[in-house]
């Protein structure tokens, strides 16, 4: 049994998937998660403490490799949230943090019983301030609690003891209650050198966290610097080869260790050469969708078992209401059924074009 500072019991059935939230009107300060997981109890199976054990783990139960991501856009929210949280003022940065975490919380909702994770951007809460970075740390808290694996995209990255600091920060890894911002996983920026990933690195081994590395991102701009070469190498290539050491090192005797890396759809040629460079690296996939990239792109990310990546999608879901398909289908109102449409339709997408159909 774990502590967590909530106050609902849930009892995880491990078989099916699913969570099942139970008032307690009995407990007043917390809650204790009660996990009947059978052979898969972590108190039973260390193996399960890990971020890639975790995470196969639930994409095994949702069999779908989607991932939402959680990007809230103020002029992008439905009518119904602005116009509840608005308040007197637009920029109201208090009132905008909260329609944030409201529309973060009922996107969670929606997609739960779906997919197996969500990737919450910081970047869209912290420009709401104080108050944005509250509503950050109890979204990401709302959908742990909701059974899904939580990725937070912050692409921290610096040296020495910041990255240490950083990393407390974030990487709570297979007990909530271990970090602040109790994420699963965290993007981190390689930037600055090897130096930059060893804490982040360290603290994920110890708290059964993982950390997704920027190799080759999605951006028109990313070869910029990505692709000059030195040694014969592209740098994304040189960082390619760091991460694949350091997973490695992490996966005996396993296929997987729980330093990943992000390769964006958008180049999909790189993507497949990455997958042979960095074997044991799970991979998460932006810029399909809304970017450009298409299941077919993201094909190459998988292992035969359709294992070894996750794939985002983040306008393309939370903003599904907006999309010329769905308008017709769903008035305004129904914003959540054009989230759970637009789910639906990427979950078959995948399985229709990579190996993530014979999960």
């Amino acid at each position: 049994l774990s502590a967590n500072p909530r106050k609902t019991i849930h009892v995880v059935d491990w078989q099916h998937g699913s969570i099942k939230g139970v008032p307690d009107p009995n407990v007043a300060e917390c809650s204790t998660t009660v996990a009947l997981c059978s052979q898969q109890d972590i108190r039973h199976n260390p193996d399960m403490h890990s971020y890639v054990a975790r995470l196969h783990a639930a994409i095994r139960s949702k069999r779908t490799p989607a991932l939402v991501g959680l990007d809230p856009r103020w002029a992008d929210l439905p009518a119904e949230i602005i116009q509840k949280h608005r308040g007197l003022e637009l920029s109201d940065l208090t009132n905008r943090a909260r329609a944030f975490e409201e529309f973060s919380r009922r996107i969670i909702d929606v997609v739960a019983p779906l997919v197996p994770a969500v990737k919450p951007q910081a970047a869209f809460f912290e420009e709401c301030g104080p108050a944005g970075v509250d509503a950050l740390a109890r979204v990401i808290l709302h959908g742990r609690d909701a059974g899904l694996i939580v990725i937070c995209d912050a692409k921290r990255g610096d040296i020495g003891t910041t990255s240490e600091a950083y990393a407390r920060a974030y990487l709570a890894g297979a007990d909530p209650a271990a970090a602040p911002f109790a994420a699963d996983a965290l993007t981190v920026n390689p930037y600055l050198g090897s130096d930059t990933l060893a804490p982040f690195c360290k603290l994920a081994d110890e708290r059964g966290a993982g950390i997704y590395v920027l190799v080759r991102t999605s951006n028109p701009g990313a070869g910029t610097f990505q692709d000059l070469a030195t040694d014969g190498r592209r740098m994304f290539e040189h960082v390619a080869d760091l991460v694949e050491s350091l997973t490695a090192t992490r996966a005996p005797g396993r296929s997987y260790g729980s330093v990943g890396a992000v390769v964006g759809a958008t180049y999909p040629r790189e993507l497949a050469e990455l997958r042979a460079r960095m074997p044991h690296v799970p991979l998460l996939v932006p810029g399909y969708g809304s970017q450009g990239g298409s299941a077919a792109d993201t094909a190459a990310a998988f292992d035969a078992d359709g294992l070894g990546g996750l794939v985002n999608s983040s306008r393309g879901i939370i903003f599904a209401y907006r999309r010329p398909e769905y308008v017709q289908q769903f008035a305004p109102e129904r914003w959540e059924d054009a989230v759970a449409a637009a789910t639906r339709a990427m979950i078959a997408d995948l399985a229709a074009h990579t190996p993530a159909g014979r999960l």
